[in-house]
């Protein structure tokens, strides 16, 4: 993925875009290689993060806690001052976010092709499925 740009780069995973990766903990340690900083955004739960970052491996530099996506951008870029800032992405919404931070978007499809990341085949979402009781009035 170098492609021969600057490694003065803070790169910033949507958590659900390393949800699609085969291998999460490979691509984090290749991007770690040419980036300065890697690290984690996401909507959810700081626990979904740190459950999702601890069984993959994957040692993060920042994540985005207990902020929202836009607010944990705009903090990890006041705090990383390099000389890039790079967001991977899935969606439309994820594009968005990136522009209205002054992110670079890279979407995962793009970055996967260039790196040389093996996406996941499935697309089953490791989500946990709600527990519904019958017997609750």
């Amino acid at each position: 993925m170098d492609g021969g740009g600057s490694s003065d780069m803070t790169l910033a995973f949507e958590l659900e875009a390393l949800k699609k990766l085969a291998n999460p903990e490979p691509v984090f340690s290749d991007a770690r290689s040419w980036s300065e900083y890697v690290g984690v955004i996401s909507e959810k739960p700081t626990y979904v993060v740190t459950n999702f970052t601890r069984k993959n491996r994957i040692r993060q530099d920042f994540f985005s806690g207990p902020r929202g996506r836009e607010e944990s951008l705009e903090n990890v870029k006041s705090q990383f001052q390099t000389e890039r800032h790079v967001f991977v992405g899935l969606t439309d919404e994820d594009e968005a976010l990136a522009e209205s931070v002054d992110w670079e978007f890279l979407p995962l499809e793009t970055a996967a092709d260039a790196a040389g990341w093996e996406l996941a085949e499935d697309d089953d979402e490791e989500e946990p499925e709600i527990e519904r009781r019958d017997d609750w009035p």
